[in-house]
């Protein structure tokens, strides 16, 4: 399996990750190159790459060319929330409108999605971690992790997510943890 490059940019900087996928695309590259380091025409092996390298300093600096790409948007007058609700709202007329098998798709793979945390996180909580060296129990660890954000992303499209949800998430991602000062 291949490293997900543009998971990760969306963990630590979510509108400039999603912004890649848009039209904003070349901007956030521009921006998320020169946190990088690297050239902004880099082909997006070499992108990969360097978030894949990425040292905690550069990650932090990706957090702050967040809060500028931000107000840099706000001063263009793009509205980024009028924006991800057109995408849902695109994407739940896209699929109302499916016919035939198509409209089994999205349902059939979230219960897939859904059933493969379950018996993932069923199958670790029954069997345990015991007997595993470090590196295997760390692999583990990480389907667990991905498996459940997957489950989450399932959970958030079928029920939401409230606008003071992403607000804790911002305030949590701006806040000092304690003892760190």
């Amino acid at each position: 399996m291949s490293f997900d490059w543009k998971s990760l940019v969306s963990t630590v900087a979510p509108v400039i990750g999603t912004a890649l996928g848009g039209p904003f695309g070349a901007l956030a590259s521009t921006v998320l190159c020169s946190v990088l380091g690297i050239d902004t025409n880099s082909e997006e092996a070499v992108v990969a790459q360097a978030m894949k390298n990425a040292t905690p300093e550069q990650l932090m600096a990706l957090q702050n060319a967040e809060r500028q790409f931000k107000l840099d948007m706000e001063k263009l007058g793009v509205d980024l929330a009028k924006i991800d609700a057109e995408d849902r709202n695109s994407a739940r007329v896209k699929e109302s409108t499916l016919t035939g098998w198509g409209k089994y798709a999205t349902p059939l793979l979230g219960s897939v999605v859904i059933a493969g945390f379950f018996g993932t996180t069923g199958y670790v909580l029954t069997n345990g971690l015991t007997g595993l060296d470090s590196q295997a129990a760390m692999l583990v660890g990480s389907l667990i992790g991905y498996v459940s954000a997957k489950a989450d992303q399932v959970v958030g499209y079928y029920f939401g997510s409230s606008a003071s949800g992403r607000n804790k998430d911002q305030l949590l991602l701006n806040s000092t943890p304690i003892g760190s000062k």
